[in-house]
């Protein structure tokens, strides 16, 4: 098969096959948890919290939540998904490096807030806030463009048979 990138990313609505909807429609809850975790973080920054260390102790429970939410996600299409899509677009350069490039980002931020929240210090709550918030910022973004590009641009690459492994392979994730 020639696939062209811009033939693979056309404006017309794609009907998505049910591993793919599945991914798309996990973003549904993540965005809400997301979200919420961002406006925690977003007073903490600004200044409106009264009690820092404890608006950050219940920011830091709720970032581990979230985690667990978004590991299994994250397997899906790392694990699966992208490998599948690289025998066609690559992974040099790409939709797919992109997409890992800001996996790995949306992480680093996630994991250097737990890691630098273990003992909390007053005068350090902006900064360890400001982890959540960029955090929030490239999942959102990331998440736009999986849904706008990457599935629908899986939903024409993507032959039947593979189609069938995708949903088989991540329905053998957890969570």
């Amino acid at each position: 098969m020639d696939f062209s990138p811009c033939s693979l990313i056309g404006h017309e609505p794609v009907s998505l096959c049910p591993p793919l909807q599945r991914l798309k429609d996990e973003h549904g809850p993540l965005n809400e948890e997301k979200y919420a975790l961002f406006v925690a973080a977003k007073g903490i920054y600004d200044g409106k919290e009264e009690d820092v260390v404890q608006a950050l102790i219940r920011l830091r429970e709720k970032v581990q939540q979230f985690l667990q939410q978004l590991d299994p996600h994250s397997r899906r299409e790392e694990d699966i998904l992208f490998p599948m899509m690289e025998r066609y677009i690559g992974k040099q350069f790409g939709p797919i490096a992109v997409m890992e490039y800001e996996h790995q980002e949306a992480k680093k931020n996630i994991a250097t807030f737990l890691q630098k929240t273990e003992t909390i210090c007053e005068k350090e709550a902006k900064q360890l806030a400001s982890y959540v918030i960029n955090a929030y910022m490239i999942l959102t973004d990331h998440f736009t463009k999986e849904e706008q590009v990457l599935f629908p641009m899986a939903e024409k690459l993507l032959s039947v048979e593979e189609k069938e492994q995708l949903a088989k392979r991540i329905n053998e994730i957890e969570g």
